[in-house]
């Protein structure tokens, strides 16, 4: 039922995905040079290694000039990434993953094979089944670069995050059914929502804040 659920899901989205390729290719397009979409080695079930597809959201060669991970207001960041990865745009051809196998709706996100090399024997145990696009853990860090200190992140992410998401991921694997990957698929829209709805209440107040005593009067 679980690949079912994979294959109906993912083909009626790659339909979606092929309407707004043109009109966020465009966008990518003119704010930076480079491909549209990026390709980066994962690591899947059983440890087998795969390419993951995203809509490029950083500068072109980012990984050559930066580490693997991203933080708050990282420069290799495009304009046009920015709004992608807020609304969780260039995370949608990452269907055409679960159609073909690689992944599923729900599950652990899959983890670069850098940070995969940190795992204890007891962490791979995720790997026991397939990668998700959305999970447990990924609910918990809807904005994870929020959670990273930039001057360490990197040892941050080995130490603390990793950690941290094997805990929500094995509780996950160890409880998975249709009915909650049902309900983690709607939990993930209601947080997506719920962070968009701060954001524009957040700006709101900035700009409230930041007018002067002349602009008031």
């Amino acid at each position: 039922m679980k690949r079912m659920l994979d294959i109906i899901v993912s083909f009626i989205g790659i339909w979606f995905l092929a309407l707004i390729t043109p009109f966020v290719a465009l966008a990518i397009t003119i704010d930076s040079k480079g491909p549209i979409f990026y390709r980066g080695v994962r690591v899947g079930k059983d440890g087998r290694l795969f390419k993951i597809f995203k809509f490029r959201t950083m500068i072109a060669g980012a990984d050559r000039c930066g580490p693997k991970l991203t933080y708050r207001n990282d420069p290799r960041i495009t304009h046009v990434g920015t709004v992608l990865r807020r609304l969780k745009i260039d995370e949608l051809p990452q269907l055409i993953n679960v159609f073909v196998g690689h992944m599923s709706l729900v599950g652990p996100r899959p983890e670069d094979p850098q940070y995969v090399s940190h795992y204890t024997a007891g962490q791979r145990a995720i790997l026991s089944v397939k990668p998700g696009i959305t999970g447990p853990a990924q609910i918990h860090y809807v904005d994870i670069e929020s959670h990273m200190d930039p001057s360490k992140f990197n040892e941050q992410y080995i130490d603390e995050i990793i950690p941290e998401k094997f805990r929500f991921n094995i509780l996950y694997i160890q409880n998975r059914s249709l009915a909650l990957d049902l309900k983690i698929l709607w939990r993930t829209f209601l947080s997506l929502f719920r962070c968009e709805i701060t954001r524009v209440k957040n700006n709101h107040t900035n700009k409230k804040n930041n007018r002067s005593p002349s602009s008031q009067n």
